[in-house]
């Protein structure tokens, strides 16, 4: 595949990666310390509002696998999703001001549903190319790699301009993630990075992808629609991914969730650092993209991804455990944020190897749905996994905030002013949760149950199928 169609299936995850970073970074914080609300009540709005919007992602997916137009499937989803995406996700940032924590409660819930409907507008059908872009079980994680590249990217990006510019500390306002202001810039700028990857994305593909489908699932009554997609979302291979995924994405929500609490409170990041911070998560980024096809090559999807999710676990956690025994050097030490940063560069890089491989795996499970159903179903697949992101995610965040929350952390803390028993639980139960989730999520990708071999005999069986089809056709007997 030409690297050009690489780099605009991949820009696309931009869009997505901007809101996941912001779901999971700052709108905890923001909404918590900024807004006011309670850590525990923002948890569960994002966890409402995720699992009632996730539902929308199947009907999509289904929806986009049944578009017929001379732009094919899955383009006229990615141009309609412009404008919405801009428009949720500046709502998000901005809510009006309220007396009523109810109110604001409701507020959060509805414009963050908003926020990941647009989004899904644009990411399931763009996901959703990458088993009609190519069939090899190879090259599939050879392309995938690029999209969770431009993801981290478009995410990091606006995470360093939050730290650096944004929401840097100014004689005013010392502790600069408080400052209201400088979330309408984030809101501005990560709402022009989403348009700009979007339209890349749906130019760059539409010459090659932007046609008649050769061939579209019946059309059913809505009651036999809702049982052939349960049907179908009842493959093995694919119940099997979303279960590692439940576990690994609840971990990433807590991780991403809690990372403004360990990094200003547990690690007393100085202003170079939250700069520093995105930059040291993108060397991370691309260690895994480089990393990726050579661990599938070497040791297989599945046992790739478990042996990174495991190696991913014990190295991150290790400044927090070694903190905890009392032999990672102090805060304000000179070795504490370059070695932190070390930790966090390679567990980086290890966590987001099993995902590119997850995303890979899933793109299998198509013609091993194929050849139970007849028909391929990209769309519904890919919304079904995103589905569980968004619900898991959701977990993660809930369990974040509740964790705060529990520990018993103040409002309005100062770092280095927070009573160090808050911190030692803080740090004790992060680790202990995040190991939970990753054991869990290595024994369900240990349980995948396809391979290299079994995806070369589904390709060929698929394609003497297609062409005796052909030579039944009419035209075919010409």
């Amino acid at each position: 595949m030409p690297v050009r169609i690489k780099l605009a299936y991949g820009m696309g995850a931009m869009a997505y990666g901007v809101k996941d970073n912001g779901f999971s970074v700052f709108l905890l914080i923001f909404y918590n310390q900024v807004i006011g609300l309670p850590a525990n009540l923002v948890g569960l709005a994002v966890m409402i509002a995720l699992i009632i919007d996730a539902f929308i992602d199947p009907v999509i997916g289904h929806l986009s696998d049944r578009t017929d137009t001379r732009w094919g499937r899955r383009h006229p989803w990615l141009y309609a999703s412009v404008i919405p995406v801009a428009l949720s996700w500046f709502l998000l940032w901005h809510p009006p001001a309220l007396e009523n924590q109810t109110l604001v409660l409701l507020y959060l819930i509805g414009s963050a549903i908003l926020v990941r409907s647009a989004i899904a507008m644009s990411e399931v059908p763009s996901i959703a190319l990458l088993p009609e872009l190519t069939r090899d079980y190879r090259e599939r994680t050879d392309v995938l790699r690029y999209r969770f590249l431009f993801g981290w990217i478009g995410g990091l990006a606006l995470l360093w301009l939050a730290y650096a510019v944004f929401l840097a500390p100014t004689a005013d306002q010392p502790a600069g993630l408080l400052r209201r202001e400088g979330y309408d810039a984030y809101a501005l700028t990560g709402a022009a990075i989403m348009v700009v990857a979007i339209l890349i994305a749906a130019i760059g593909t539409h010459k090659r992808m932007a046609r008649p489908p050769a061939k579209l699932p019946e059309r059913k009554p809505l009651k036999a629609e809702l049982r052939a997609i349960f049907g179908t979302l009842r493959n093995r291979a694919f119940l099997t991914l979303m279960a590692a995924g439940v576990f690994a994405y609840a971990n990433q929500g807590l991780n991403f969730a809690t990372s403004t609490y360990m990094q200003g409170y547990v690690w007393e990041f100085p202003a170079w650092a939250f700069s520093a911070w995105p930059v040291t998560l993108l060397v991370g980024v691309v260690f895994a993209f480089l990393a990726a096809p050579v661990v599938s090559r070497r040791f297989g999807k599945k046992h790739g991804a478990a042996l990174t999710a495991g190696l991913a676990v014990l190295v991150g956690m290790a400044p927090y455990v070694l903190r905890l025994l009392g032999i990672f050097p102090e805060n304000g030490d000179p070795l504490t944020i370059p070695l932190f940063f070390a930790f966090v560069t390679a567990a980086t890089g290890l966590g987001i190897c099993p995902m590119i491989l997850t995303g890979s795996m899933l793109a299998d499970v198509i013609e091993d749905s194929e050849m139970r159903t007849g028909y391929r179903e990209e769309g519904l697949f890919f919304a079904g996994n995103l589905f569980m992101q968004k619900c898991v995610t959701g977990i993660g965040t809930f369990a974040a905030g509740s964790l705060i929350t529990m520990v018993g952390f103040p409002q309005n803390a100062v770092p280095g002013a927070v009573d160090p028993a808050v911190i030692d639980r803080l740090i004790l139960v992060f680790v202990i949760l995040t190991a939970l989730f990753v054991t869990a999520a290595i024994t369900m990708f240990l349980r995948y149950p396809l391979g290299e071999d079994d995806h070369n005999s589904r390709i060929a069986t698929l394609a003497a199928r297609e062409n005796g089809l052909a030579a039944q056709s009419p035209s075919g007997l010409g």
